[in-house]
């Protein structure tokens, strides 16, 4: 990981934005050390009314990175656990086999038990970390899990999905377009991930993300894509889940596209939102 260069003085800049909207870091050891979660949370120890609302970021960077917007404003009304997936930022287990979202959403409800017990809480996902909440809802049901947020994920993906995606980002393998190796794929990347993005991004910009970002547990997060059961009707059939669902998409995002919002609302029982500006970020 390069020492210079715009990527490490943005992340400094989005850790500084998790730490002014009151958060504090943290590794969290599960499963006997096996696993070690690293997440951003709530101040420990004080009284405090607010509900907990646990944000679930996508594939990518880490959470930082995908909930710098969002922080500091839902701060304000929620207590906060902002992890990092298994294998993203700090966090990373060595169970050894193949990790499925469902497997994600074991972690991250151990977390939710270790962080804030007895509590209540609501969760939402982005992207892959709505297969992630769809999962931590299921597995805590109602009695924990109060409200859930899927936004942009689609959690009816399919085969014929992935081959349209493939089309789109001009790629061979789902694990190319998500996982940039080169400046040339990371620009094709935030084309697909922005609704606007930047007309021109210099070549060493881009490769300097590519570095920082994405060349850290390559191997693993490529059979994170393999193991998402998600669109696998042998592995997983999806049900409504019994809590109060909020599905949120922006009406131009290219890696999920709109219409599976009507088709994943419909399913998950879920009130369906659309924001016109979005993409996925």
């Amino acid at each position: 990981m390069p020492t210079l260069g715009i990527a490490p003085l943005l992340d400094a800049y989005f850790r500084r934005r998790f730490a002014a909207a009151g958060l504090v870091e943290a590794s969290v050891p599960l499963d006997g050390g096996a696993t070690t979660v690293h997440c951003w949370r709530f101040q420990p120890g004080a009284i405090d009314a607010r509900p907990v609302l646990v944000l679930l970021h996508g594939f990518g960077p880490p959470a930082t990175w995908q909930w710098r917007r969002q922080v500091g404003p839902l701060s304000r009304r929620f207590r906060l656990i902002v992890p990092d997936l298994l294998f993203f930022g700090g966090s990373s287990t060595s169970a050894g086999a193949r990790v499925s979202e469902a497997q994600q959403a074991e972690a991250v409800a151990k977390l939710v038990a270790a962080v804030a017990p007895a509590a209540r809480v609501s969760v939402a996902g982005t992207s892959y970390g709505g297969f992630v909440a769809y999962h931590v809802a299921r597995l805590l049901g109602p009695g924990v899990v109060e409200r859930v947020v899927i936004a942009s994920s689609d959690l009816l993906k399919a085969d014929a999905d992935d081959r349209a995606l493939l089309r789109r980002g001009g790629a061979e393998r789902v694990e190319d377009v998500m996982l940039p190796r080169s400046p040339e794929r990371m620009r094709r990347l935030l084309q697909l991930a922005y609704h606007r993005p930047r007309r021109f991004t210099p070549g060493f910009v881009l490769r300097d993300l590519v570095q920082y970002l994405y060349n850290d547990k390559v191997e693993e997060k490529k059979e994170l894509i393999k193991g998402i059961t998600l669109g696998n009707k042998d592995k997983f059939q999806l049900t409504p889940l019994p809590q109060e669902v909020l599905v949120l998409w922006g009406e131009h995002d290219q890696i999920f596209p709109i219409e599976k919002a009507f088709e994943v609302a419909s399913v998950t029982y879920g009130r369906l939102a659309m924001q016109e500006t979005w993409s996925k970020c």
